[in-house]
């Protein structure tokens, strides 16, 4: 997938199966969160910035790996 440099909208990715099947298996929590959908803006290079201080770095990494191949 191209992820646009990292500028992709995490509402892009939602809206794609694969990507959004990536989220579903490493984060299922949070797909359940109500506020999911206000975040449809946000880009995958701010979500990654957000996330760092609360996922380790090695799964953010991992995630994004398996987003470019899918």
């Amino acid at each position: 997938m191209d992820l646009k440099n990292n500028q992709i909208t995490v509402g892009e990715l939602l809206d794609n199966p694969k990507s959004r099947a990536v989220f579903q298996r490493r984060f299922p929590m949070v797909m359940k969160h109500p506020l999911l959908g206000a975040a449809r803006t946000v880009t995958l290079d701010q979500l990654i910035a957000f996330a760092g201080a609360y996922v380790p770095k090695t799964i953010v990494n991992d995630t994004v790996s398996e987003l470019k191949k899918v």
